[in-house]
This record gives C-alpha cells, sequence and structure tokens, in this order.
C-alpha cells in the first residue's frame, strides 16, 4: 500500500538547499508533492520550479518581484497562486495544509518562519542553523509546545542526529561528547599574514560543496562552524564543553559521537546535500538521495587536524558567546552578517571580518529575550553596531 503524499514547503526553494531538496522530492513523485515554495528575488528560477512541480502558492520577499512572478506564471497558463512579504513566508510554513516545512532561507530572517512551523506543530527539517543560533532556548521551546518533528539537515547535525539512539531521553546518560567534522575550508593551509589579500571570488570557491556566497565565505573563515558548534548545543542538549570540531579536509565523516563508554559512532557518505534532505525527509525511513556512493576501495586516506586558532579564530568566538549572557548568540549570528557582506560587497577586508564580529560582541551587552520581538530588537541593533564597526574597518 503507498503511503500518503506529504505535501511540502520549501522555504528558499531557489537556494542551493532548495533546489537539491526539489530534486529528491522529484526522484519519489508518489511519496511528496510541493505544496509551496518561497524565495527572495530570483523570479526566472521560481518560474521553473512553479512549472515543475505546480505548488499551490509561490513566496516572492518583495511585492515588484511577486507581481513580476504573477505576470510569468499568468503568460505561462500556471495557476500558482502568488505571495509576497515575510507575512506570507510564515502564512505558508504554518499552512493547516503543509505537512512539512523545509527551512532553507538563510540568515536570521529565516528565524519567523521557523517558529510559525514549529508553533503548529510541523515535521521540520532545519537547514536554517541561525533559528538556533538566534533563536537558542526560545525556538526549542516552541518546538516542545507546537508538539513539531525537528530533524535537522546541516550535514553535520543530520550526521550526529543519525548516530544518537532513537530514544532522546537517553542522550545524556549515553553521550560523552559530540565532534562535528569541518572541511578548513579553500584557506586550511594558507599562512595567517596573506589573508588580507582574499578576495569574495577565492572565499567562495569551497573545495567540496556548491553553496550560496554567504555560506562560502562562512566556511572560509570557519564562522559556520561556530554557528554549527552554538546549533549543536541547543538541537541536541549538550553542554558548550560537550560539542567539540576537528577540521578534516575530506569530508567523507560527516561528524561523529563519541559515548560514555568511549566507543565512537559516525556517520560516513559523499559529500552531498541530498544525503541529509533525503534522510530528513524520509526519517525514520531511508529513500535514494541521487547521492554518489561512497566506494571504500578507492578512498584516499581520511586525516584529522586541530582547528588553527590563529588562522580560524572565529570558531572560538561560538564557545564564548555561549558562555556569555543569554542572546549574544544572536549578536555573533548578526554581526557576522553584515561583517560578510560588507566583504561581498568590496566595503571590508577578509581578515577583518572577525574584528568587526568581536568589536559587535564587546558592544553589545544584551539582556535575555524572551519573545521574537526581543531577539528581532536584539539582532537589530547588533546589526546598527556591527555596521559602524565595519565603516572603522574598512577597506
Amino acid at each position: 500500500m503507498n503511503p500518503i503524499r506529504q505535501r511540502i514547503t520549501v522555504l528558499g526553494s531557489t537556494g542551493s538547499v532548495g533546489a537539491s531538496t526539489l530534486d529528491v522530492i522529484a526522484r519519489h513523485p508518489e511519496r511528496f508533492e510541493v505544496f509551496a515554495l518561497s524565495a527572495a528575488t530570483k523570479v526566472d528560477e521560481m518560474l521553473a520550479q512553479c512549472a515543475q512541480f505546480k505548488p499551490r502558492f509561490a513566496v516572492m520577499a518583495s511585492e515588484p518581484h511577486a507581481a513580476l512572478l504573477a505576470a510569468r506564471l499568468e503568460q505561462n497558463g500556471l495557476a500558482t497562486r502568488v505571495l509576497a512579504g515575510p507575512a506570507a513566508i510564515e502564512e505558508i510554513a504554518s499552512h493547516e495544509q503543509t505537512d512539512a516545512v523545509m527551512a532553507a532561507i538563510v540568515g536570521a530572517a529565516g528565524l519567523a518562519p521557523c517558529l510559525a512551523a514549529a508553533r503548529t506543530g510541523k515535521r521540520l527539517l532545519l537547514a536554517n542553523k541561525e533559528a538556533l543560533v538566534v533563536g537558542g532556548e526560545l525556538f526549542m521551546r516552541t518546538v516542545a509546545e507546537g508538539g513539531a518533528t525537528l530533524l535537522p539537515i546541516d550535514s553535520e547535525h543530520s550526521a550526529i542526529f543519525q548516530c544518537l539512539p532513537e530514544d532522546r531521553a537517553t542522550w545524556a546518560e549515553r553521550v560523552d561528547h559530540v565532534l562535528l567534522t569541518a572541511s578548513g575550508g579553500p584557506f586550511r593551509t594558507r599562512a595567517p599574514g596573506t589573508l588580507a589579500d582574499i578576495t569574495p571570488a577565492q572565499a567562495c570557491a569551497h573545495p567540496n560543496f556548491s553553496m550560496g556566497r554567504k555560506i562560502s565565505v562562512d566556511s572560509a573563515t570557519m564562522m559556520n562552524k561556530a554557528l554549527e558548534v552554538i546549533e549543536a548545543r541547543w538541537l541536541f542538549d549538550l553542554t558548550p564543553e560537550q560539542v567539540k570540531v576537528v577540521i578534516h579536509p575530506q569530508q567523507i565523516i560527516h561528524s561523529m559521537v563519541q559515548f560514555q563508554d568511549s566507543s565512537v559512532i559516525a556517520q560516513l557518505g559523499t559529500p552531498d546535500m541530498r544525503v541529509p534532505i533525503a534522510c530528513g525527509l524520509a526519517w525514520p525511513e531511508r529513500i535514494a538521495s541521487g547521492a554518489g556512493r561512497l566506494d571504500f576501495s578507492a578512498l584516499a586516506a581520511l586525516t584529522f587536524e586541530a582547528a588553527d586558532a590563529e588562522r580560524f579564530p572565529g570558531l572560538h568566538l561560538a564557545w564564548q558567546a555561549l558562555r556569555a549572557a543569554p542572546g549574544t548568540t544572536a549578536v555573533l549570528n548578526a554581526a557576522n552578517e553584515i561583517a560578510v557582506e560588507a566583504f561581498l560587497e568590496g566595503r571590508l577586508r577578509f581578515d577583518r571580518i572577525h574584528a568587526v564580529n568581536l568589536e559587535t560582541l564587546e558592544s553589545i551587552r544584551p539582556s535575555k529575550p524572551s519573545s521574537l520581538a526581543d531577539l528581532l530588537e536584539l539582532d537589530a541593533g547588533a546589526r546598527a553596531a556591527a555596521r559602524a564597526a565595519a565603516l572603522r574597518f574598512a577597506t
């Protein structure tokens, strides 16, 4: 007997994770149907996705882009209804006909729709790490109160999830710590003194994954791993000390869990985001992802290194922020978004991204945020401070 098809809403459908999600969905039309899609500005890509998947709703971030999409859809005889703006994104994330939400909007902008999906008890496939970095305790409380099913999609957190026992109540007594692996990015072996000369094109050339520009820069600075440390702390209810990072350039081992008896369980696979996406879509079942399979007879050596604090100072801000006042991780995330934006626009040197982040952390002392409004206010204040810092450190 065929299962009832899950109705999937994909937030950030024209990004790399969103596109990979649709690729997996297309391989299993008997299991999944696309209910709604959202994107920021890529009208042509959204039009193509609507033509292929025929969702009920398509949401663009702004009214002008929505109007353009609506006109193009009408020209092509497509019946998808077009909406615009943040409220519309929350609407499709929490819609009563949405069964599962792929949350792949990059940055703090993804927090509100993630909370909306959690409040309404959705199966929430979380690729937006900022929901936990910014939302932390509030986000996890909303998941619990809404009865949502939270499934991590970041390859490292999906790996840890797959290594842990299914009974979450046993994690505390069984787990000693988790080990997040990191590729080290394109500058793993580069002399720290030469980092000032790095261009945006060089920073966006990830050695293993094809990712968006902002995430690629975060990989190059290892800030992506700092955010993942924070995410893992909340996702798996760990202390900061129970989250460790090791550089593994081949990215075959996606992460590991060390248990109290000193045994280690690791999840391995090719570096293809369709694997964790397929895992999240079908969990606890397994389905074909379209990714290539590992050939152990052809694998070269798997190597591991400590993360160099001089080359990757941003990574170590994760533990500093987690030990600081509640809300500090939200400040770090906001500062980093502003600093990376300035770097990509040619207004800030690569090696000064960390300087902006550090100065913002030192200038903003948050009080404990207890609501989304508190978090958004804190985020806005941190962004203002980071913009001022970026101006001071400008090239």
